[in-house]
């Protein structure tokens, strides 16, 4: 079921739920009214019977005829019937010979019990009243038909009927013509969507100057479509380069093969020519595990073993690992803050890649910087653990800090470093899968520090 039909339905439903409460109201009142007035007029009858037949003196049995024979006009089939109180019948009218309502003991009884008794005997209302403000108590059952008021009840329910079914088309027609309205911006939004494929990632809704919940969606909408045009660039420069990083050792490597292939040569250009292929391969591979490294760290969290880990424990680890990678690196440990309860350097994640992120970035401080050292300072704040990396390196200008996290991107003072531009972009994704933040202070010619922060295993679990 379309939504425009489910709104149109929900609408008329509502509706009609109201229509039935209003015009069964007002029927019911009216109907109440009806008999209450009925009853009314009944009893007042029955009153002013009782009270002129108590006075024998001036009135009699025959002159009564002649008083209820006069009311017929508003009363039809009307009959009357007067009881002494050994429930004998002392004075008869009826409209209609031979037309009476039967009378027991029982119900004259309850009505000198109660006062009044009503009841309805098909289209005929009926009242016995106990009359006992005269000389002698009397029983007056009285009957008659309101015809008026029963026809203006009938003229009442059909224009509730016509007024119910009226009220109804109406409720659909507009219930319909409202949910076109409001889905109609829904409509331009998804039309506007269908124009935006991946070759035309820069279209964008328009959200207009309203400030409601189609701008919202609008919004909302926007910003994914940001995200999406910036993954896929992202993803566009990353096959980019890594084609490029992967090619240019392939052809390398190729190059020289065909070359040594050409024609017999000696012993020492063969051993030349495959040092710089093994070279060739130790770079492509060394590029390979970098692009497997990241392609790791890129996936979910609930792919990666977590464990509870020692931040220290860890950064211990760095000294050694950093030397593997050349000789002339060296990491200084400042462990001078730490605090007392060890539970506040305990995190959840992942060794292997906690350590890669770490080395990464004191990596890259020891190559750019002209001692090759790199100062990590660890403390703890609050619910976070806080890792300081800090080098005397070029530093990193203004305007390219915003840009060092991106695969491959490499600032201009270091192009002439050997490198793929995959360390700190790593290191960035390993950081975000551990729920933490990586941020850099860096002034160009006075080094840089990046801030790795990472919440303790006390606040919550990966």
């Amino acid at each position: 079921m379309k939504v425009r039909t489910s709104i149109t339905l929900l609408f008329a439903s509502i509706v009609f739920v109201i229509l039935v409460l209003v015009c069964g109201s007002v029927y019911f009142f009216a109907y109440q009214s009806r008999i209450a007035n009925i009853h009314t007029r009944l009893n007042n009858r029955a009153i002013t019977t009782a009270r002129l037949l108590s006075r024998s003196e001036s009135f009699d049995s025959s002159l009564m005829q002649q008083i209820d024979s006069s009311t017929t006009l508003t009363l039809q089939r009307k009959t009357v019937e007067v009881f002494n109180a050994h429930n004998r019948r002392i004075y008869q009218f009826t409209d209609v010979r031979g037309d009476s309502i039967p009378a027991n003991a029982a119900m004259l009884d309850m009505a000198r019990i109660r006062g009044h008794v009503y009841f309805s005997l098909g289209e005929r209302d009926v009242v016995v009243a106990h009359i006992t403000d005269n000389k002698v108590p009397l029983l007056v059952l009285i009957s008659a038909i309101d015809a008026d008021g029963r026809e203006k009840l009938r003229q009442l329910r059909w224009i509730i009927l016509l007024s119910f079914a009226g009220g109804l088309l109406i409720a659909v027609a507009a219930g319909y013509l409202f949910s076109g309205r409001m889905l109609q911006p829904i409509k331009q939004i998804a039309d506007e969507v269908n124009e935006i494929s991946t070759k035309n990632l820069s279209g964008r809704i328009a959200t207009g100057d309203a400030n409601d919940e189609w701008n919202y969606l609008s919004s909302t909408l926007n910003s994914l479509l940001n995200r999406l045009q910036d993954s896929f660039d992202v993803q566009q420069r990353f096959i980019a380069n890594a084609s490029h990083e992967l090619s240019t050792p392939l052809a390398a490597i190729s190059s020289q093969l065909e070359v040594s292939l050409l024609k017999e040569r000696e012993a020492t250009d063969y051993r030349t020519t495959m040092e710089s292929i093994y070279h060739d391969v130790r770079q492509l591979n060394k590029l390979t595990q970098t692009l497997l490294e990241f392609a790791s760290a890129s996936g979910h969290p609930a792919g990666i073993v977590i464990d509870l880990l020692r931040i220290d424990e860890i950064l211990m680890r760095l000294p050694l690992a950093i030397a593997k990678i050349s000789p002339d690196y060296a990491v200084v440990l400042e462990f001078d803050d730490l605090p007392p309860e060890e539970d506040r350097l305990l995190t959840w994640g992942n060794e292997d890649l906690l350590l890669a992120a770490f080395r990464n970035i004191a990596s890259n401080g020891c190559k750019y910087s002209p001692d090759h050292k790199a100062f990590i300072h660890l403390h703890a704040e609050n619910e976070t653990i806080v890792v300081s990396i800090r080098d005397n390196g070029p530093g990193i200008p203004a305007e390219e800090a915003s840009r060092i996290f991106q695969p491959f991107y490499r600032t201009k003072s270091t192009n002439d470093v050997q490198g793929f531009g995959l360390g700190l972009s790593l290191s960035n994704r390993i950081i975000k899968i551990h729920k933490g933040t990586i941020t850099v202070d860096s002034v160009a010619g006075n080094g840089s520090k990046f801030v790795l922060r990472l919440p303790m295993a006390v606040q919550f679990k990966v």
